[in-house]
């Protein structure tokens, strides 16, 4: 997919916003006790985040795995990035796929502030690469 610059910084921007207003909605969930649905988001939030950067360098791809391994290789091994972002991404990733995927998956309020925290800090340091 070839993009002109004004509309790669559109799609960048409308990545951003996607992320910034799931953070809202996390807030919500978690408040509101959806844990398994707060969960779901706050990998979705990074994820936005992730696609963002993808499309700023040129890096279009609609798996997540090959998205993660791009972002690690890219920024994480070039020192970009603190390596704990990649720890955060993968543990949300994980967590995600546990809260989708697994009948019986069952996330404390603790655990899911707290990946909430992790998240935060994630866009915020994706952002600065952008």
């Amino acid at each position: 997919m070839t993009l002109s610059e004004k509309d790669r910084q559109e799609l960048i921007e409308h990545y951003v916003e996607k992320a910034q207003n799931t953070i809202e909605d996390i807030k919500f969930f978690i408040e509101n006790e959806k844990l398994l649905v707060a969960i779901n988001r706050i990998y979705y939030g990074i994820f936005y985040m992730l696609s963002a950067l993808a499309i700023k360098h040129q890096m279009i791809t609609s798996k997540h795995t090959q998205l993660i391994g791009w972002f690690n290789k890219n920024f994480v091994k070039e020192n970009k990035i603190d390596r704990k972002y990649a720890k955060y991404i993968q543990e949300a990733f994980e967590k995600r796929m546990k809260s989708d995927y697994e009948v019986l998956a069952n996330f404390s309020t603790n655990d899911v502030s707290d990946l909430f925290e992790k998240m935060q800090e994630t866009v915020h340091e994706i952002n600065k690469l952008l």
